[in-house]
């Protein structure tokens, strides 16, 4: 093999290799040195087998996970992709011969193995499909369609509507394009931050990839070959967001046992149902063992509890009883997508981009491009049912042909960037026929905002626009507020000091302390009020869709659309707002010493680990607590918490980029924490401090200078 291997002063890998298949080999081989315990993570989640050395806190996740058919789907996504482009097929089964021969010294740096007694496994195939299918198979948000038909079935169909925004358990992400026009360089930047669970290590590693056919510097998914989401060619570059579209349904089954036998209730009437069972085990507990069944719609992820059912009884012995199951694209159609990951590889132009993405499948994204040639790009990529749209709003009687999936939408639409500008920020844009749940558009606005106020941008300008904390959201609360007359003397002073905040969620702000601890007043005097008491206790479904039924988190994230609504005229909001600032005004009043005094004392990330404390790793080096953090939701800075519930970060930011068309060497990016997944590795951590500062660090791209300054490593 002729594989070179380099690291930059942040000891982010540069591979180059003779060809495709070679450099997928090498990319594998990074991964399993880097990224051994987290790639291990990933197989065993999607393989439903994370809590035999995680423990009971995975099991609810493996059941799922098995419930789903994750596994057996990346196997029936890659036979297909074998038979149909042995090509793209060839190429993910070297990635993984990669990842499988480094697997055990990566292993072997990594403490988390001895931490739980694990033996680095062997991957499959299919694995990085499955790791691919199981990181995104929430992101459709599909739990929310359940809580759609609980608030229509308890307030009133009317009621859907106050709470259409972006759930609890949603990714999204900030992009924007400016053209050649608008940039003192003459050539199109790209900039961005995909907003997801922060996790440790990040779901996105730093890469660059050359062979003689491609040179492209981009973000990884440990685990899954190439640059699916971003990518800068050289002549061409490309990024994501979360369309927000949805294209999973739920539908309600009657099932029935007979002769020892599940049937499921379809269009056609009773007709037999896959079922068997599988045996989780659970380190330091009993194992559990989970039925799986699978209907003509898809497989059953879940029973429907006493209250949510129309009939039927637990499944005991033969009687009936009532489940969800999930129908997915990958299950139903054999397709992953992975055809477009080595296509976008090699894409030279828009063209060849655009071409790329008609192969994609899921999830479904907004995806902006552009190329040195002027070309320019901004569509929807993935696969989309056409169903009835009650689909849409909640789960469907399966019994009902009405609700059968009738083929794709096709072509996905496309939309021309107008004025040298295109904003992709989760809110109804081109996907809008495809969603039920969007983002306010207050990210997608303030970008444009601050974009239209030059028309010179150079790459280092993106960094003010990525770590904006200008809180938009916060006005509709502060007019009620400053309607409000029989304040006491302390909340009186309160609205005083926040009618004259400058409105930005800073970390050193105490200002935006006090709006916080208002807002979250306001949120618990909501989920409290009687008009809203029928949603405070959801079904008793799996704990795993429980967040997108909680009703403070709901509230938390359609507070906007709650306090200027003329729905639920019950709720006298000017009195709840007064009652909430005499609250929030006593507990800063109250708050003793040591206790948050500005935002980022009380807004810290919280970053999402397979082991807490990472091997012995506690919060920040040496047991402190997590850095304090600007943002909030939605902020362009988009560092989530959920008021009412807690000001800890754990979604925000999982990378960020500049992409710049001119010149590529003056590209940008940053991820939370570092290259290397490895505690104690001088690149585990050491982007922390310019992730959290705003700051991005060089993309490099000359091999000669890499060579000469770095080494092979």
């Amino acid at each position: 093999m002729s594989i070179e291997v380099y690291r930059d002063s942040w000891g982010i890998p540069h591979i180059r290799a003779a060809d495709p298949r070679e450099l997928a080999y090498a990319q594998g081989h990074n991964a399993a040195h880097d990224r051994a315990w987290q790639l291990e993570v990933e197989r065993h989640r999607a393989a439903g087998t994370a809590a035999a050395f995680l423990g009971e806190a995975a099991l609810d996740w493996d059941v799922f996970a098995r419930r789903a058919r994750l596994d057996d789907t990346a196997r029936r996504c890659f036979r297909r992709l074998a038979e149909e482009d042995r090509e793209t097929a060839g190429w993910v089964s070297s990635y993984v011969d990669g990842v499988n021969a480094g697997l055990a010294e990566g292993a072997a740096r990594a403490p988390e193995f001895a931490a739980t007694a694990l033996a680095p496994g062997r991957w499959s195939p299919w694995t990085p499909l499955a790791v691919w299918l199981s990181t995104h198979i929430l992101f459709a948000g599909f739990p929310a369609k359940l809580w759609r038909r609980m608030a229509a079935e308890r307030l009133g169909a009317d009621a859907v509507g106050l709470f259409a925004t972006d759930g609890p358990g949603t990714a999204g992400s900030n992009g924007w394009l400016v053209s050649g026009e608008r940039t003192a360089g003459g050539g199109a930047l790209i900039a961005g931050d995909p907003h997801r669970f922060i996790e440790n290590p990040g779901v996105y590693q730093q890469i660059h990839l050359a062979c003689p056919e491609y040179d492209v510097v981009g973000f990884a998914v440990p685990g899954v070959p190439g640059l699916p989401h971003f990518g800068h060619a050289g002549g061409v570059a490309w990024a994501i967001t979360n369309a927000m579209a949805d294209y999973q349904d739920l539908y309600r089954e009657r099932l029935r046992r007979r002769a020892g036998r599940v049937e499921a209730f379809g269009p056609d009437g009773w007709r037999p149902a896959a079922a068997h069972t599988e045996t989780v085990e659970v380190a330091g507990g009993e194992p559990a063992a989970v039925e799986v069944v699978e209907t003509g719609r898809g497989p059953v992820i879940a029973e429907v509890p006493p209250g949510a059912a129309e009939g039927g009884g637990s499944g005991d012995g033969d009687g009936e009883w009532e489940a969800l199951s999930l129908r997915y694209p990958p299950r139903v159609y054999g397709d992953a997508g992975f055809s477009a990951l080595p296509a976008l590889l090699a894409a030279r132009r828009v063209a060849d981009v655009d071409a790329a993405l008609d192969r994609w499948a899921e999830p479904v994204n907004v995806v902006l491009a552009a190329d040195t040639e002027g070309g320019l790009l901004h569509r929807v990529a993935g696969t989309v049912p056409v169903r009835d749209e009650a689909n849409l709003r909640g789960a469907v009687p399966a019994w009902d042909a009405a609700f059968e999936w009738r083929g794709r939408h096709a072509p996905m639409p496309s939309v021309p960037v107008a004025g040298g500008i295109a904003v992709m920020a989760n809110e109804r844009g081109p996907a809008a026929p495809f969603g039920a749940e969007f983002a306010p558009p207050y990210r997608a606005e303030r970008i444009r905002e601050l974009l239209a106020g030059g028309d010179q941008w150079r790459a280092g300008d993106m960094a003010a626009i990525h770590t904006d904390t200008f809180a938009a959201a916060a006005r509709p609360l502060l007019d009620l507020l400053a309607g409000l007359d029989g304040l006491g003397p302390a909340a009186a002073d309160l609205r005083a000091r926040l009618l004259g905040w400058d409105l930005r969620m800073d970390a050193g702000s105490a200002d935006a302390l006090a709006y916080a601890r208002l807002r979250s007043a306001v949120v618990r005097a909501l989920a409290a009020h009687p008009a809203l008491a029928p949603l405070a206790e959801p079904p008793a479904y799996p704990a795993l869709l429980l967040p997108w039924l909680d009703l403070r988190t709901r509230i938390a994230y359609a507070l906007g659309p709650l306090l200027t609504t003329g729905r639920l005229p019950e709720i006298d909001r000017p009195a709840l707002v007064r009652a909430a600032a005499e609250e929030a005004a006593a507990q800063l009043a109250a708050a003793a010493p040591g206790e948050p005094a500005t935002w980022g004392e009380a807004h810290r990330l919280a970053p999402w680990q397979a082991l807490p404390g990472d091997a012995g790793e506690r919060g920040g080096a040496g047991g402190e607590q997590w850095p304090g953090l600007a943002g909030d939701q939605d902020c362009v800075l988009a560092t989530a918490a959920v008021p009412g519930v807690t000001d800890l970060c754990a979604r925000g930011p999982a990378a960020r980029y500049v992409w710049d068309l001119a010149r590529r060497e003056r590209s940008r990016w940053v991820v939370p924490f570092g290259a290397c997944g490895v505690p104690g590795d001088p690149h585990h951590r050491d982007q922390l401090a310019p992730w959290l500062h705003g700051e991005l660090v060089p993309v490099l791209t000359d091999w000669q200078a890499l060579k000469e300054s770095h080494g092979d490593r």
